[in-house]
């Protein structure tokens, strides 16, 4: 059995990626029974939500995972692919609002296969069999890191569970060499250490695949009231030399910065930027790599020439002018130093 962990201490380095993310390509391959609710719903990345007073024809509308009452042996499980291998740091499963039908138990299992599991697949246990409470939120650490490519969650007998998380890592091979790809990418292993603000929108948006779907799906600060500017700190998925950088402010119309500008440096021990408490002194001190530029509403802005040639870089800091919203960051070129 393992012990759950404390849900307000940080996740940590090797945690700052949720791997079960849809937005990123995670999907649900199978599941045992979904009578009550699709799997699906347990890895939306929004906040599970109750709908007071709505039914659909087989019940109670659930925003989660929720299988029939079970009348025979065995128990429930659902089998989904993760958005990319990855090494796994801590597991977060979630019954807010399942109250009389949550499941008293749940384990972990994973894979590692090409392709989508079958019967000859071998699991291995990354999280025993654990207590679980009703409307309550549940993290706890992987035994096993991995990496892996799908996970397995059991629940006995049955029951609903709101939201699953995967917190981990990109599990990437030898990048260099490589034609020029978006460094910053999460599904390259680029993370979004620290910002100034997130009032309406978390960092991570700015490194998910594709266009926003809305404000919600992008980086948004609050209005600014006092001299200054806004910023957030990305480390690379791989160091890199930098050719060109896309800012997209999609659905931001009244509310996109002025102007961006950045800085960027290459800093010793590639990888390690996560756990460097002085990175956000440091960072006042980088090089340019853009000058500031204006940026428009609900658009793609490219910048190639504007571009100072810095050489190898693997942290770069975005600054918006004088605060906003940005959809995404997408910062282009070659792995290697």
């Amino acid at each position: 059995m393992a012990e759950a962990l404390d849900l307000e201490a940080p996740l940590g380095a090797h945690a700052q990626l949720n791997l079960a993310d849809p937005r990123l390509g995670a999907a649900v391959v199978t599941a045992s029974d979904e009578f009550f609710a699709p799997a699906e719903r347990m890895l939306n990345a929004s906040e599970p939500q109750w709908r007071a007073g709505v039914y659909d024809a087989h019940g109670k509308w659930m925003d989660g995972w929720e299988t029939r009452r079970r009348r025979g042996p065995g128990f429930d499980h659902c089998v989904l692919r993760l958005a990319a291998a990855g090494t796994l740091a801590v597991i977060e499963l979630d019954t807010r609002y399942f109250t009389g039908n949550f499941p008293p138990f749940a384990s972990v299992e994973a894979c590692r296969v090409a392709g989508d599991p079958d019967k000859s697949t071998a699991w291995t246990e990354v999280l025993a069999r654990s207590p679980l409470q009703g409307d309550s939120r549940r993290r706890y650490a992987v035994s096993d890191p991995g990496p892996w490519t799908h996970l397995r969650l059991n629940i006995y007998p049955d029951g609903g569970i709101a939201r699953l998380r995967a917190y981990g890592a990109v599990h990437r091979g030898p990048m260099a060499g490589a034609a020029s790809v978006d460094l910053a990418a999460a599904l390259s292993g680029g993370l979004a250490l620290a910002c100034s603000d997130e009032h309406y929108g978390s960092m991570a948006n700015l490194l998910l695949p594709g266009r926003g779907a809305s404000m919600a799906d992008g980086w948004e600060t609050r209005r600014r009231r006092e001299p200054g500017y806004d910023w957030v700190i990305l480390q690379l998925g791989a160091v890199g030399r930098i050719e060109a950088a896309e800012i997209d402010t999609a659905h931001f119309k009244g509310n996109y910065p002025h102007q961006i500008s950045m800085h960027a440096v290459l800093l010793a021990g590639e990888g390690q930027g996560a756990a460097r408490g002085d990175v956000r002194a440091e960072s006042l001190y980088w090089p340019v790599l853009l000058e500031p530029q204006l940026l428009g509403a609900d658009q793609v802005v490219r910048f190639e020439s504007q571009l100072a040639r810095l050489g190898p870089v693997s942290h770069v800091r975005v600054n918006i002018h004088p605060d906003g919203g940005l959809s995404r960051v997408r910062l282009f070129g070659r792995p290697g130093t």
